[in-house]
């Protein structure tokens, strides 16, 4: 049936299937299971086996795909209530950690607003358990030391109430005196630096993805002679053609969908005030005829699943930029920043706005490390005594390689001691470069999280860069690489856009529907792998800030050793119509991040009496 004929006056929307809808799209999630107070990024996958997706950046506000999955959902038969007012040292320094026989499904309809700080024993919610370690642990000990924590990102809302006061100055700069006071190379970095940004102040938000980029070079470079170069380039060639291919589909599909919401919302207009279409009122109406019945239920069962008319346009909005800015072969705004793109040594360029024109993903992030503890406003972060350095190196597109290598350098030399990575992309060029950042890093004792990726896939089979993996095969010590856990439990542990690996991803993290700090002073859910890295460079915070004498090596091992263990516990693989596999298949430890019982392992190993 196809979305344009469907008639909510005469049409049982739960008996719509998505998929004779969009027979070109799999569900993600198994039937019945999604919850998706905001819409997380790729909930539908493309079905090209044959082909390799190339995904655009994870940063991605609303994805469009997820506006067809919780249509798919809205339609399946459900009940719908109103919205509730170094590598590890071989000598093991941590207690074997509890291994639970499955995380139980969680006995509640929607995920609390600080699911990812609860715990499982105290709450039945799988979470990381800080508020139980703040109260159990922590109550009467004072933190050692205040961490450095770079955000590498978008950009992020520093006049944000719940962040201003945590965010990172720089005490050798005398902010807006147009002077580099410390002689660090970067004038009035006062909370950071942009590296997207020319020095008059213009900064660049859409850039092209790195499919588009690689395939501009594959043009110029004409017929290459060697064997390898050519069949290299007809693969990019193909895959551009399929993403753009797909982002048209999907522009239709959304289109489809926004007439299907509009019609749906003129028909309870005749019965109530447009700006008064809420959950809580379409829920109490009294529909008097069958076309304000099944408008009501198919008004709900978006409502449930995040769609309304902000979220249908945040989704063209997307799609729009994505095909007239990420795939468009004659797009040049690095023009914007003025250095020179192939000086990959090149670093002292970039402008001191590190919000830029779009901050709301950064923020998001950076409220999920440190947001303002205890101070009665909005969210409490993982970490109470930690500051946050913005470095804005991510566009809306796929970030340069460039940019990347630089912004951990300046975080580095900055004074960071955790730098959080919640970005990622399928192709990287210049990769020697960001290796050799990363070894700058990682010699230096600094300990790097990074999001897997939001595509379900499994990383022995599909590449996501950044990577701990140098091109010579060795690996970074100090890099965690972090995937998606969800506040259901039991068969839905692993969110279903999350990317995974045995030997690729070492633990998983709550990265689904977090409540956290947006642009604009407010707050909102979001879902992405790009939550779960910040959930555990926070928890890495707190081990830093109370146990000064751990090193970045420690703090890994002591966060992976310390994990809730559910390697037995089966849950549907990600990116699977509802396959199931052991939860200790996606990644090396098949735990969950766990707070509690990683302070209990830093107190046992420094002799502390708990």
């Amino acid at each position: 049936m196809d979305v344009r004929a469907v008639d909510v006056r005469a049409v049982d929307v739960r008996a719509v299937d998505v998929r004779s809808v969009y027979p070109s799209y799999r569900l993600l999630d198994p039937p019945g299971s999604f919850h998706a107070p905001s819409l997380r990024a790729d909930a539908l996958q493309p079905v090209r086996p044959t082909l390799p997706t190339s995904r655009s950046v994870m940063r991605i506000r609303l994805s469009p795909l997820a506006l067809l999955f919780a249509l798919g959902c809205a339609s399946a038969p459900q009940t719908i209530a109103p919205a509730p007012t170094p590598e590890p040292n071989t000598q093991s320094v941590v207690a074997a950690p509890v291994s639970p026989t499955a995380p139980p499904s969680a006995p509640i309809s929607e995920a609390p607003d600080d699911w990812q700080l609860l715990d499982l024993s105290a709450d039945r919610v799988p979470g990381i358990g800080a508020r139980r370690a703040e109260r159990e642990l922590l109550a009467n000990r004072a933190p050692a030391r205040t961490i450095v924590v770079a955000v590498i990102d978008g950009g992020v809302d520093t006049a944000h109430v719940d962040l201003r006061a945590n965010l990172w100055r720089n005490p050798g700069e005398v902010a807006g005196n147009a002077k580099d006071d410390d002689g660090n190379g970067y004038t009035d970095d006062t909370y950071g630096w942009n590296f997207l940004g020319a020095p008059t102040g213009e900064n660049v938000d859409w850039d092209t993805l790195e499919l588009t980029r690689e395939h501009v070079r594959c043009m110029r470079s004409g017929t290459a002679a060697d064997s390898a170069a050519r069949a290299q380039c007809a693969d990019v060639a193909r895959d551009f053609e399929a993403k753009r291919a797909e982002l048209q589909q999907t522009a239709m599909q959304i289109q489809m969908i926004d007439g299907t919401y509009t019609r749906t919302v003129n028909i309870l207009g005749t019965v109530l005030p447009a700006d008064s279409l809420t959950s809580a009122r379409v829920t109490a109406l009294k529909p008097a005829n069958d076309s304000v019945r099944a408008a009501r239920d198919l008004f709900l069962r978006m409502a449930a699943s995040g769609i309304d008319g902000t979220a249908l346009a945040d989704a063209r909005k997307d799609v729009t930029g994505r095909l007239e800015y990420g795939l468009n072969v004659d797009f040049t705004p690095r023009t914007i920043v003025g250095d020179d793109p192939a000086n990959l040594t090149e670093r002292r360029y970039g402008n001191r706005d590190v919000t830029g024109p779009d901050a709301k993903h950064g923020s998001h992030v950076a409220g999920i490390i440190g947001a303002v503890r205890g101070n009665d406003t909005g969210i409490d972060g993982v970490a109470r005594t930690v500051k946050l350095m913005v470095v804005r190196a991510v566009p809306n597109g796929d970030e340069h390689d460039k940019d990347i290598a630089s912004a951990i350098r300046y975080a580095v030399d900055n004074g960071a001691q955790i730098i959080n990575m919640s970005f990622g992309k399928d192709y990287s060029p210049h990769k020697a470069a960001v290796d050799d950042a990363v070894r700058y890093a990682d010699a230096r004792g600094v300990l790097m999280i990074h999001a897997s990726g939001n595509d379900g896939k499994n990383l022995a089979e599909v590449k996501n860069f950044p990577t701990p993996v140098y091109l010579d095969g060795t690996r970074a010590v100090n890099w965690i690489e972090v995937g998606a856990s969800s506040w259901k439990g039991g068969a839905a542990l692993a969110a279903p856009f999350s990317n995974y690996g045995k030997a690729q991803v070492d633990v998983f993290a709550p990265g689904v529907d977090i409540l956290s700090t947006v642009l604009g002073g407010g707050y909102g859910r979001e879902s992405g792998t790009s939550m779960a890295a910040p959930v555990v460079s926070g928890l890495a915070a707190v081990l830093m800030s109370y146990f000064p004498t751990l090193t970045a090596a420690d703090v890994k091992q002591v966060i992976l050793e310390s994990s809730t263990r559910y390697a037995d516990t089966m849950v549907v693989r990600p990116g699977t119509d509802g396959e199931q596999v052991p939860f200790g298949s996606l990644s090396s430890t098949g735990g969950v991040v766990n707070l509690y019982a990683a302070v209990k392992a830093a107190l046992a190993r420094s002799g502390a009496v708990q």
